[in-house]
């Protein structure tokens, strides 16, 4: 039985917008794609919003354009389809990259922690937002899990593995790759627990360190190895 969630995926996309003109941008087509830019921006803003309010993913257009304050066409024209406004949202990480980027520490598998830290505190920060499009991932298409969740998303978090990798922090014969999977794993599978209520906001952030400690303690190189069983032993205390 379709879900008012997986509403969303039954909208059939429209054909894409065009791409720029090849060559150097003229003014006027740079204030044209930058008016776009910014209804972009007011459209994924108003879905926000709207998705908060009612605690659904499965937006209704004419309320989007509504609140945006744009022609009903306009997010077809911008975006194709709910489910590409859907896509957009969660890709829109801007406050993500600002705070992870203005912590950013030096050690490689400290910054592991931090961007699972960070993604975290953007979660249980806004609730109403981010639980309902867990969720609505959770009861999306096989396709749209693949889109939201696919090669895009997963290249800052496969980066942080390559760059421990390269640092040396990582043990002689360890896949980066497989690691960076695991990770994602533990990462994914705790925020959809937390999305239906199996976790509560107050254990998701130690319940996914404990098994960020436990997969990296068993890969990184032995003077590193103390330190993963220390956050193991701090994760443990939290959940305890």
């Amino acid at each position: 039985m379709p879900t008012k969630r997986s509403a969303l995926l039954r909208e059939a996309p429209i054909p894409e917008m065009q791409g720029l003109l090849q060559g150097e941008p003229s003014p006027v087509g740079g204030r044209r794609e930058a008016g776009k830019a910014e209804r972009r921006r007011a459209i994924i803003k108003a879905a926000r919003e709207l998705i908060r309010e009612t605690g659904n993913a499965g937006l209704s257009m004419r309320a989007l354009a509504a609140r945006a304050g744009v022609s009903l066409a306009t997010p077809y024209n911008l975006f194709g389809s709910k489910r590409a406004i859907v896509v957009a949202m969660l890709q829109d990480v801007r406050e993500f990259h600002e705070q992870f980027s203005a912590k950013r520490p030096a050690d490689p598998i400290d910054r592991i922690f931090l961007a699972l830290d960070t993604a975290i505190e953007l979660y249980v920060g806004d609730p109403p937002f981010y639980r309902t499009l867990w969720t609505a991932v959770f009861d999306a298409s096989e396709g749209m899990r693949e889109e939201i969740l696919g090669p895009k998303g997963d290249a800052f978090w496969r980066g942080l593995v390559d760059e421990a990798a390269a640092s040396g922090a990582l043990r002689e014969g360890v896949n980066p790759n497989l690691i960076g999977q695991h990770l994602d794993f533990i990462r994914r599978s705790a925020m959809f627990e937390w999305a239906v209520g199996l976790i509560p906001a107050e254990r998701l952030a130690a319940t996914a360190r404990l098994g960020y400690a436990f997969i990296l303690a068993g890969a990184v190189t032995d003077d590193r190895r103390q330190k993963l069983f220390a956050a193991v032993t701090e994760a443990q205390r939290r959940l305890a």
